[in-house]
């Protein structure tokens, strides 16, 4: 079997980030074998009670992205507190946080003064809305970052605005800050100097708006909600079987000759309106209904399998459950048991990237609040129990 990889091994991380972005990204150093210290506030990470659902202790929106790291509880208002994270800081070559802006400055560890007192150090922020601008000092949260960022405008029926389905855009500020902060690293392996990283929820959203800014600064025209659709392409969308829905996508002239063949639309293949890309997308109502002529009459595991052999790129829309029970789900070791005392069969998916055919993880399961604080306090050399430090005392 491959060994895990581990690039990370000796890297330490002092992790402040709270709720999805930032923690993601700091499951993303620990899988890479980081030594990963989440710092929390009295009570806890506030994302521990984003449930239900609920996995022991915590809910699993948390358990979802604090995988392989320990946590220590400090009330950093407290200056004996603030004396265990400058010892924290003082070995770290990470530090993330994902307060407002000004808030840890206030707390004494804002970007400024630790890398005057630590030149080295890698610091990374995640934002709301970026380091500048008029919005700057805003919080914000996945759902706001889709609205105001566009992704709402563009998602949903075309009387039905919805939100992306899952916190894509915490996931993603929180890979693009893993992005940078490697990046930083192999920059300091040249420099000795570390810096100042940001990313930002609102910024992500824009960048993935990519093409349809583009596409409106082309020609000025204001992209719209298309369900699953796509208004450039012609058949591309999700088109109803007998027992469900199935996504395909004719997405060029020589695939919609293979549906037509496959569903047995003579006709359609034909049809002097429909040789092109263009023209179908042109067409789109009334090529649809050809096509849902026949999917209607279907299964959807029937019609995923003619059109697999026919070479159709295709997919039934499949729930939750059913992907947690597909094969390729669990191929290659994708899904990773961490187990937890109050959740023994703990288990999510691992970054999907392999190094020569292993993945890299992180074999520790997200912690209880505070869990290793003494742990940690005697590797920095501070007493035990030392009065003043943690917020449960």
């Amino acid at each position: 079997m491959s060994v895990r990889p581990r690039p990370l091994a000796g890297i330490r991380v002092v992790d402040l980030s709270q709720n999805i972005a930032g923690p993601f990204c700091t499951q993303i150093l620990a899988d890479l074998g980081a030594d990963v210290v989440k710092v929390e506030p009295p009570g806890g990470d506030p994302a521990r009670e984003w449930a239900p659902p609920q996995w022991g202790a915590d809910g699993t929106m948390f358990l979802s992205v604090n995988r392989g790291k320990r946590s220590i509880t400090l009330d950093l208002k407290r200056d004996d507190a603030r004396a265990v994270l400058d010892a924290l800081v003082a070995r770290a070559d990470i530090f993330v946080e994902s307060f407002r802006r000004g808030v840890a400055e206030r707390l004494g560890c804002g970007a400024e003064a630790l890398r005057e007192r630590h030149p080295a150090l890698i610091y990374g922020s995640v934002r709301a809305y970026g380091a500048d601008g008029p919005l700057a000092d805003l919080a914000g949260y996945d759902a706001l970052a889709q609205a105001h960022g566009g992704l709402i405008s563009v998602t949903g029926q075309p009387d039905a605005p919805a939100r992306v389905g899952t916190s894509v855009v915490d996931y993603g500020t929180g890979t693009w800050a893993a992005l940078a902060i490697l990046a930083a690293l192999r920059e300091r392996d040249q420099s000795g100097q570390g810096t100042h990283v940001v990313a930002a929820l609102y910024e992500t959203a824009i960048g993935y708006n990519a093409y349809h800014l583009m596409g409106y600064f082309a020609d000025g025209t204001v992209p719209q909600r298309h369900g699953t659709g796509f208004p450039a392409i012609a058949p591309y969308g999700a088109f109803a079987a007998a027992d469900g829905e199935l996504m395909i996508a004719g997405a060029n002239d020589a695939l919609f000759q293979k549906l037509c063949a496959a569903l047995d639309l003579d006709s359609a293949a034909r049809e002097p309106r429909w040789q092109t890309n263009p023209q179908r997308v042109a067409d789109e109502a009334t090529l649809r209904a050809e096509i849902e002529r026949v999917t209607r009459q279907l299964p959807v595991a029937t019609l995923e399998a003619r059109l697999r052999t026919a070479g159709v790129p295709c997919a039934a829309i499949r729930s939750i459950d059913q992907v947690a029970d597909e094969p390729q789900t669990s191929a290659g070791g994708l899904l990773h048991a961490t187990p937890r005392d109050d959740a023994p069969a703990l288990r999510g998916p691992l970054p999907p990237l392999r190094w020569n055919g292993a993945r890299a993880a992180a074999d520790r399961p997200p912690p209880h609040a505070g869990e290793h604080t003494q742990q940690i306090l005697e590797e920095l050399g501070f007493a035990p129990n030392r009065p003043g430090i943690t917020q449960e005392e």
